[in-house]
């Protein structure tokens, strides 16, 4: 028998007349779509997969290895939301992909690949998805002498935890400098990774844990430089029920609001060319382009050059929703083009305000010999003389 919320979004998805402006953005006459740009098959398009969704939902379609796979060969990058004209739905097209990838791993089809990221999150030496041993982070606050209670957590995030351990450390000391009073808890995976793969029956638990960690640090804010960990925090964590209690700031709300209100004043120069790429789950996820923008152009000397596709329109870097673990070479076709946009800037950093960004950026960069120095901005912010002014 067909559920209530089956014919809720079977009703939403029919109402897709595939039109095609989800895989085409005008304004640059090019295919804004990384899926189908590499295939150029209409299966592989939002509106193509909307119809296959419907075809599952209407029993037309049966789950199998190769309709699984059409669905997880998507960064969910959220330009497709940006690109399509119906008003009434367009916001929905991400969910619906991650609803449908739901439903493919409850009927068994999740890629293996994926499934990794669960078993090494669930694993009680790891609760993380890149299999390492869970740290608790008290190493940490030791060496940077931070308090059992404060008002502020920084929310590390396992990719910056495990994998960009420069861009923690540089945010460790950046948030020293501007003075404000923080902590750090034995923290377990977001959940971001499972989320963006189907793969939820784990989530509240996870969610529950975090939260608990938090507020028994008697924190009433939270800054994270993932932007993934802010897009779950902020987001998926209300959708799931949970209640968090408090405030969930990226570092570069953080930074922003602490110059802007003359708490902090960048002291030294920057005298280099960068170009800023924004991050999937920060801009179209999240509507956070100018903030990026504003801290960069408050650092003395710096030249910024902006790229062609920007703001809601800027090419994925082609990490997300899976691809990265899943499809790794297309991950990195992805990134390649990214950086060939930023090499036609002039500049000689490529920067951005995420740590998985990073990861794929820096991996293109080596890979097809870019010659560029990719630098989360937090790590440019970390090179300079931060003055606190009150």
């Amino acid at each position: 028998m067909t559920s209530e919320a089956e014919l809720d979004w079977k009703d939403i998805i029919h109402r897709c007349f595939r039109c095609g402006y989800c895989k085409f953005t005008y304004d640059y006459n090019d295919f804004n779509c990384p899926s189908y740009k590499k295939h150029r098959f209409e299966t592989y398009s939002t509106g193509g997969r909307l119809w296959l969704i419907y075809g599952v939902i209407n029993g037309d379609l049966q789950w199998s290895e190769n309709l699984a796979n059409v669905l997880y060969s998507c960064p969910t990058c959220g330009n497709c939301m940006e690109n399509c004209r119906f008003e009434k739905f367009n916001f929905l097209l991400v969910d619906m992909i991650e609803a449908a990838r739901a439903e493919a791993t409850k009927s068994g089809f999740c890629p293996e690949k994926q499934k990794v990221l669960v078993e090494r999150a669930t694993n009680p030496e790891m609760w993380n998805p890149y299999g390492e041993p869970n740290s608790d982070n008290e190493a940490l606050k030791k060496e940077y002498d931070l308090p059992d209670e404060a008002e502020w957590v920084y929310f590390i995030g396992c990719t910056s935890n495990y994998r960009q351990q420069n861009l923690r450390d540089a945010t460790l000391r950046l948030l020293k400098k501007t003075g404000i009073d923080f902590t750090l808890v034995d923290e377990h995976c977001c959940t971001s990774p499972m989320l963006r793969t189907g793969q939820v029956d784990c989530a509240s638990d996870f969610m529950n844990y975090n939260i608990a960690r938090i507020k028994n640090a008697g924190a009433s804010k939270v800054v994270t430089s993932c932007a993934g960990c802010y897009r779950t925090l902020l987001k998926d964590y209300e959708k799931f029920g949970a209640d968090l209690g408090f405030e969930v700031y990226h570092t570069g709300e953080l930074i922003k609001k602490l110059l802007n209100d003359g708490k902090i004043k960048i002291a030294s120069n920057y005298d280099k060319v960068i170009t800023y790429h924004d991050p999937c789950h920060l801009g179209r996820h999240m509507d956070m382009y100018e903030v990026p923008r504003e801290v960069i152009k408050q650092i003395p000397g710096i030249k910024f050059v902006e790229m062609e596709r920007i703001r809601e329109n800027a090419w994925c870097c082609g990490a997300g929703g899976g691809v990265k673990i899943g499809y790794p070479d297309w991950a990195l076709e992805i990134s390649k083009e990214r950086l060939e946009e930023a090499k036609e800037t002039g500049a000689a950093v490529l920067t951005s305000m995420c740590p998985f960004c990073k990861t794929n950026l820096s991996d293109a960069n080596e890979t097809f010999n870019m010659g560029f120095e990719v630098l989360d901005l937090i790590e440019i912010l970390d090179q300079l003389d931060i003055e606190i002014l009150e």
